[in-house]
């Protein structure tokens, strides 16, 4: 009976989440979430704000939610996994749709809080599916990469949302500029994704999304009311570091597994999560 309440939380979870990205889209009529308080999480709001694309992204993510959803739903090899997950995976989908109303009933200042508090939930999810491995292809597409996408995705958002945030309230760097500043984030988001790649063991998911929206911040720089030539340059370096460290950490951990799989002969899985 409990694990039938765990399987329907998250189910509920994850259509609350998807209608609260539907409305915040704007697709029912509402105010584009880039374009909602103010316009302060447009493309031209700060310089780490990614250019209007890179949300697409949640197009992937929201789909991947719902494949989740309904798999956790089915007696599966990973219904331990998935019990572990519950907690986390719910409170991510309910911190989503929190995120969407605050800003869009224009309350910007706690969007803050609760995007932050979402990157820790999705770091906890991370060190979860870290401790295991998933069963077969589909577990590790449908679990592993989508909380790795959403887990990378939010990183840049946390950056975009916490810029937005302090321009909104006055802050205006001590001076040192925008180009300072769009530098300075984008070799943070940067090194946290090399973090991600090793402590990951490589995992491509989350350098994925991280390099995808750090190079719509590059468009965004290029481009448009805040060009900013020195953080597009530092956003495109630090994307490639993620994707490069990944496939390098994930490279050696295969050469070193091959081996070992053999001797043992046990068939060496290793799945592009």
């Amino acid at each position: 009976m409990k694990r039938i309440w765990r399987r329907i939380a998250v189910a509920v979870s994850a259509v609350v989440a998807v209608v609260g990205a539907f409305v915040g889209s704007g697709a029912a009529g509402g105010t584009p979430i880039q374009d909602a308080a103010g316009g302060a999480l447009s493309a031209s709001s700060t310089a780490i704000a990614p250019d209007g694309p890179a949300f697409a992204i949640w197009s992937v993510i929201y789909v991947g939610l719902l494949a989740y959803a309904i798999r956790q739903c089915f007696r599966t090899a990973d219904d331990d996994r998935h019990a572990r997950l519950t907690l986390p995976v719910v409170l991510s989908l309910l911190l989503n749709a929190a995120w969407i109303l605050s800003v869009q009933f224009g309350f910007l200042w706690l969007s803050e809080p609760i995007i932050v508090a979402l990157l820790a939930v999705l770091v906890w999810t991370f060190v979860l599916l870290r401790r295991s491995r998933p069963s077969g292809v589909v577990e590790a597409i449908v679990t592993d990469g989508t909380f790795g996408l959403y887990l990378g995705w939010v990183c840049v958002a946390t950056a975009a949302n916490t810029a937005a945030v302090l321009t909104a309230a006055g802050f205006r760097g001590f001076g040192l500029g925008q180009d300072v500043w769009g530098v300075v984030v984008a070799l943070v988001a940067g090194l946290v994704g090399v973090l991600l790649a090793v402590w990951g063991r490589g995992r491509l998911a989350p350098a994925a999304s991280l390099a995808w929206g750090l190079a719509w911040v590059a468009v965004a720089r290029l481009d448009g009311p805040l060009v900013s030539t020195p953080t597009a340059v530092a956003a495109v370096v630090a994307a490639a570091a993620a994707v490069v460290v990944t496939l390098v950490v994930r490279a050696r951990a295969g050469w070193r597994g091959a081996p070992a799989a053999v001797a043992g002969g046990a068939k060496a899985t290793h799945f592009a999560h």
